[in-house]
């Protein structure tokens, strides 16, 4: 058995699409109108056709769960990071940084489901390179094995 990929319920599809392509950047792969799948494997499904394949209202179908989120991570999460304060929104929290010195911001999508896009480990050594850490210093505070720290150069 081979896992595919996750499915997300929206209420109207060409507002999650939207959202997604141009939000953050996602291509769609395969369009079926009620259904869509994009490049980075998740698909979006109406909340409407979804309650029939489950045999529920649409009103049984509940939204801002909190416990779920689509991952997505950033080479450049800086300019992101930006050019997200451009847009309209709603922030779970903005950039928090985590010990391993990862930045992550979480969002939410039209739909109110968690949206974390985080900077890239790769990005994250490199920034703790430029700033003068050693790659032993670096796999250390990243937790990442020092050859991990080494590809990144």
């Amino acid at each position: 058995m081979k896992f595919t990929c996750p499915l997300i319920v929206v209420e109207d599809m060409g507002i999650s699409r939207k959202f997604y392509e141009e939000v953050l950047g996602q291509k769609v792969i395969l369009d079926f109108g009620a259904n869509i799948t994009f490049a980075g494997d998740f698909c979006l499904q109406t909340r409407e056709t979804w309650a029939g394949f489950i045999d529920k209202r649409e009103e049984d179908i509940k939204t801002e769960a909190n416990n779920f989120e689509l991952y997505f991570e950033e080479q450049d999460f800086d300019t992101f990071a930006a050019s997200l304060r451009q847009t309209d929104v709603h922030y779970l929290h903005d950039v928090k940084e985590y010990p391993w010195g990862q930045r992550v911001i979480r969002i939410y999508d039209p739909d109110m489901h968690i949206i974390e896009i985080g900077e890239s480990m790769a990005a994250v050594v490199k920034r703790f390179l430029a700033r003068g850490l050693s790659v032993e210093e670096t796999a250390q505070r990243t937790q990442h094995p020092i050859e991990f720290v080494r590809a990144c150069l």
